[in-house]
């Protein structure tokens, strides 16, 4: 059965493209507050934007943030709501360390061209800060310039990348420059970040940078090469193929393969000049980049999954990373456009507030999205995004016309590597989905931003308290179980599958309860498949939508098998996207002492007027496999256990409980 399109009838090439701001929702924001070049179509037909944006756009934020030094601009204390868990002092070393980084981004591409004498105040504050560090975590007035120690706060560990790749950066013009006595203090207060990472994750990368920074200043040689080697030692533990890594001992496959476990080493290879170590790293960021460039919507936004959102636009980090060591699968002209959308999404859309600075949010301030890490300085990890600045301006990837991105191309259903992730791209509105049948928590269960079955590029997870969107659950006592750990059981062209034990509110898992769960997905068009085995008769599952807000893309949720009937329609409050989102919910009964299979078709679209979800598939039940015929006429078969409910569910036409 063919469903009635909503899609436009020329292909996008024919309708060429559309500007940044026609696409998707622009929520209430606050216009961009620094002067900003004018557009250049001609050069840049999706965004305008051009090398002089990016200039500009660094030298707004850093200038934003100068009121906000200390007198002798060792720390950077920026206003907020609320402090991190590390204390204002170690927020005032984050806000001066990832400023400066910017800093030296934007010098080191001008070729130590420093206008604006960024570089002036930082050199201070270098002198200023590694004076006297202290082990106290609070700012006082006696003591409002130094840094915290490495061995006495730990988040200085993580600070002291950005300062050491900083200075590796500007060598000529910073380091080289500055009295003997301040490098001095200044490579004392870095050697504690040559010892073993205090967290097993990617922060062994921090060791690593700082060890390439003394390495290349000739300091420390034989600690700074242990460092530098103990840290590729260890994440080569977690490489998993595909140019994909886990970001630790557990199956966390998220943005920080791309803001850190990539970008990091490679880089230091680049910068060092280490032929044979770029060439194992930067063929595994290639082929990541060719994973990671899907998850960007054509309105520019990165997908919002996993940890420390508030980075926003390090997002950019990779793919400009890859351009700049040619270890990349896109051309210039398309890295360009990625990157410049990007960047302009939030400035577009109100990530930095009326004084220019950026807030802890994803739009404007969002709390329930933060961890207990974040502090007022946070977001200006952001500054990895800038790391395009050191392409020069003649190089192709500033003056090449820009190109279109995977998801305005052609419409995608694509498992990405061995990490149990799916993502569906659709070319008619440009939205990115993401469904995760593989990926875990580095931190405390639930946590919504990985434990939920799906994501997009325009909707966010419910918060804390709410509903919980895209999930399915248990109903014990009447409360919804959480999602335990997800276990990939198979992937395949257009789906993927996980198994995982439901969870009680309090982590306790439900003995010899699994749940076997599915995606397939065909242009907008989502089976989500739901197998539950030991669970007693009577036993109530809900399965719960897309949540979305009043001004965004339409989302659609239909059962095909096992549920009571059609959805209600639930309020769960705001997600990073905007307030007011409503998500559809689903209910059924576990009916047979085996368990019980439940199916529903689902859909989120940008499209105007879309056809109802039940229209585009049909869903047959077998004794093995779930298998789905789409509206074109293409299937997908699903390999699935048998169950005696696959002989009662049959075959279910297009339009089954319509």
């Amino acid at each position: 059965m063919t469903a009635p399109s909503s899609r436009s009838p020329l292909p996008p090439s024919a309708r060429g493209p559309l500007p940044l701001s026609t696409r998707g929702p622009l929520p209430p924001s606050t216009p961009c507050p620094f002067p900003l070049p004018p557009e250049d179509r001609d050069l840049s037909p999706y965004t305008g934007w051009t090398r002089a944006h990016w200039e500009a756009a660094a030298d707004g934020l850093l200038g934003a943030t100068v009121p906000y030094a200390s007198p002798g601009h060792g720390l950077i204390a920026l206003p907020g709501a609320r402090p991190s868990s590390s204390g204002t002092r170690s927020d005032g070393l984050e806000g001066f360390a990832r400023t400066f980084l910017l800093a030296a981004l934007r010098v080191a591409g001008s070729e130590g061209h420093d206008p604006r004498n960024h570089l002036e105040r930082f050199a201070a504050g270098l002198a200023a800060g590694s004076e006297n560090p202290t082990t106290q975590t609070e700012l006082t007035s006696d003591n409002p310039d130094s840094w915290p120690r490495i061995d006495a706060v730990r988040q200085a560990y993580v600070e002291a990348a950005s300062l050491a790749l900083g200075l590796r950066l500007t060598r000529p013009w910073l380091w080289d420059t500055l009295d003997d006595a301040v490098r001095a203090r200044v490579v004392d207060w870095l050697l504690p970040a040559l010892a073993p990472s205090p967290v097993d994750n990617n922060w062994w990368l921090f060791g690593l940078t700082v060890g390439g920074f003394l390495l290349d200043a000739g300091i420390e040689n034989v600690r700074a090469r242990a460092a530098v080697d103990r840290a590729l030692t260890r994440i080569e533990d977690w490489y998993r193929g595909d140019g994909w890594y886990t970001d630790g001992d557990n199956r966390a496959f998220e943005h920080y393969n791309a803001w850190a476990l990539h970008f990091y080493p490679v880089l230091h290879a680049h910068l060092g000049g280490d032929d044979a170590l770029l060439a194992t790293h930067g063929a595994r960021l290639a082929t990541h980049l060719a994973d990671y460039t899907r998850l960007f919507d054509a309105n520019g936004a990165p997908l919002p999954f996993g940890r420390s959102l508030t980075y926003r636009f390090a997002a950019a980090a990779a793919p400009w990373v890859g351009a700049l060591t040619g270890h990349t699968p896109l051309t210039p002209g398309a890295t360009r456009r990625l990157a410049s959308g990007t960047l302009r999404h939030f400035l577009d859309r109100g990530a930095v507030d009326r004084r220019g600075l950026l807030t802890l949010g994803w739009y404007g301030p969002y709390p329930p999205m933060l961890q207990s890490y974040s502090g007022p300085a946070s977001p200006y990890w952001a500054s990895k995004g800038f790391v395009g600045l050191l392409l020069p301006a003649g190089h192709p990837v500033w003056t090449a016309r820009e190109e279109p991105l995977p998801a305005e191309t052609r419409d995608a259903g694509l498992p990405l590597g061995r990490t149990g992730l799916l993502v569906q791209s659709t070319v008619s509105d440009g939205l990115v989905r993401l469904h995760n049948h593989g990926s875990n928590s580095t931190l405390a269960a639930p946590d919504p931003y990985y434990a939920r079955f799906a994501y997009s590029t325009r909707t966010g997870p419910t918060a804390p308290g709410a509903p919980a969107d895209n999930h399915f659950a248990l109903l014990v006592d009447g409360r919804p179980t959480t999602r335990g750990d997800a276990h990939p059981h198979g992937a395949g062209p257009g789906w993927a599958a996980s198994t995982h034990t439901p969870r009680h509110a309090d982590g306790t898992e439900l003995p010899g309860v699994r749940v076997l769960s599915a995606t397939a997905v065909h242009g907008r068009t989502e089976l989500r498949a739901h197998l539950v085995t030991g669970a007693p008769p009577g036993t109530r599952v809900r399965l719960t939508g897309w949540a979305t807000a009043p001004d965004g893309p339409t989302a659609q949720l239909h059962p095909v098998h096992g549920f009571d009937g059609p959805p209600a329609d639930t309020p769960t409050g705001s997600t990073l996207i905007g307030p007011g989102t409503r998500t559809a919910v689903l209910e059924g009964t576990v009916t047979a002492p085996e368990g019980g299979l439940f199916l529903a078709l689902a859909s989120l679209t940008a499209d105007p007027s879309p056809a109802p979800v039940h229209t585009l598939a049909a869903v047959h039940v077998a004794a093995d496999a779930v298998r789905v015929t789409w509206h074109d006429g293409t299937g997908t078969e699903v390999p699935f256990p048998y169950h005696p409910d696959a002989a009662r569910a049959g075959a279910r036409p297009p339009a089954e409980g319509a």
